[in-house]
């Protein structure tokens, strides 16, 4: 008996439970929701393009050497103006001081053997024509005509072999001429000095590539941010753009420029295409230097006075239970990201709905949408109007703060 009466009380407790947990779920579902809404409201409206840059000259030049050597003298330092012609460094030109002369040597000596052969030829003219008049006479035989003949050619020959060795011997004189030139090593722009790879007494060697000595920039008053831009964006960007980017240095203010070059050669890292995008910008306070990182927004369209719909008046959608019936001949359910026609073809890229409040229920608005922002997407056709609200989420009403209540138990917490 004390059994039964132990299970009676245990199924009576059940019982109550299950009964202030009905109560307490018919509760909830019952009380009233308020919703969050926002206004469709007119005002300016951009589509920008994210990337991220490096701030370089627009024209940036490499200067190295030909000719290998110590550096014996620098004019030049870092952020040094320089002009075009101008020397920036020497390297020591005595072993091409020494080429010099003895190639001049050598010509010397190749133009005095072409005169001496110059001369021979002369004389075996000379003897050919003497033994042709003798030969006329009977006063020599053929043979010492034929032999003053061959002499005579081989004169011909001698000095057209000796003029073409003065000549090899005048271009090995220009090239040491133009290698002992070289040790000037002189600027090719106007510009200033960007960075400075030597220093006095190094020896620099240009036996397989040459060495850079000075970069020199042609103009820091214009400055290029050369960004990589996604594949997926690309299509939206054109020549002409406006664009606005920020660098750590001046947290505060922001540069703005025009995309000057789009092009086409696909830069390919770990399976990501990105393609390089040019943004010119006016330097002339000099306050942007080369290699600062650029976050830039690109302005691919924009609109001065567009009617602007909150994206998570967009992305909203609620329970099936805060659902208004749907008139007929509109789409049951328009999803996320479109809205479906009567004929069950979609438009991803435009049409999507909205929901606005009608008391208690929500009563889904189909709207075509164009450029968006972070926050707000153009409204271009719909039956909403400017100062119109539009659902954006729903919370518990509850003097502002939704609360649980456990049933049975009496205890409350916030969430």
């Amino acid at each position: 008996m004390r059994q039964k009466k132990h299970t009676l009380i245990v199924l009576l407790v059940l019982g109550v439970g299950l009964a202030l947990g009905a109560w307490w779920y018919v509760r909830e579902r019952r009380r009233p929701v308020a919703y969050q809404t926002a206004r469709v409201e007119r005002g300016p409206l951009s589509r920008l393009v994210i990337a991220t840059g490096t701030v370089n000259p627009m024209a940036t030049v490499q200067v190295g050497t030909y000719v290998s050597g110590p550096i014996k003298e620098l004019f030049v330092d870092f952020n040094s103006p320089v002009e075009q012609g101008q020397r920036v460094a020497k390297i020591d030109p005595a072993p091409f001081a020494t080429r010099v002369k003895a190639a001049e040597a050598n010509l010397a000596n190749a133009r005095a053997k072409v005169e001496m052969t110059r001369a021979d030829l002369v004389l075996k003219k000379l003897t050919l024509e003497r033994n042709r008049a003798l030969l006329a006479k009977n006063l020599v035989s053929q043979n010492d005509v034929d032999t003053a003949k061959s002499m005579y050619d081989q004169a011909v020959a001698q000095l057209a072999i000796d003029q073409a060795a003065m000549k090899q011997t005048e271009a090995s004189l220009q090239e040491a001429r133009v290698n002992l030139a070289y040790t000037d090593i002189i600027s090719p722009i106007d510009g200033v000095v960007v960075s400075r790879n030597v220093d006095v007494g190094q020896t620099v060697a240009a036996s397989f590539q040459t060495p850079t000595l000075f970069l020199i920039a042609q103009d820091l008053t214009k400055m290029q941010v050369d960004t990589n831009v996604s594949e997926s964006d690309i299509g939206m960007v054109q020549e002409g753009q406006r664009a606005a980017f920020l660098v750590d240095a001046y947290p505060e203010r922001k540069f703005w420029g025009a995309v000057t070059q789009v092009r086409n050669a696909p830069q390919i890292v770990q399976n990501v295409v990105t393609y390089d995008v040019v943004v010119s910008v006016d330097n002339t306070d000099l306050a942007l230097k080369p290699g600062m990182t650029a976050n830039i927004s690109i302005i691919s369209a924009h609109r001065d006075n567009a009617l602007k719909v909150p994206l998570a008046a967009l992305r909203f959608r609620p329970p099936s239970a805060h659902r208004a019936s749907t008139p007929k001949g509109q789409a049951k359910d328009h999803g996320q990201l479109g809205v479906q026609d009567a004929d069950g073809k979609k438009d991803e890229e435009q049409r999507r709905q909205v929901w606005v409040a009608n008391g208690q229920k929500l009563t889904p608005v189909p709207v075509q949408v164009g450029i968006s922002d972070e926050t707000d997407a153009e409204l271009l056709q719909g039956p909403l109007a400017e100062g119109d609200t539009v659902v954006i989420g729903i919370r518990a009403r509850n003097d502002g703060v939704s609360q649980t209540t456990l049933p049975g138990f009496g205890m409350r917490w916030r969430r």
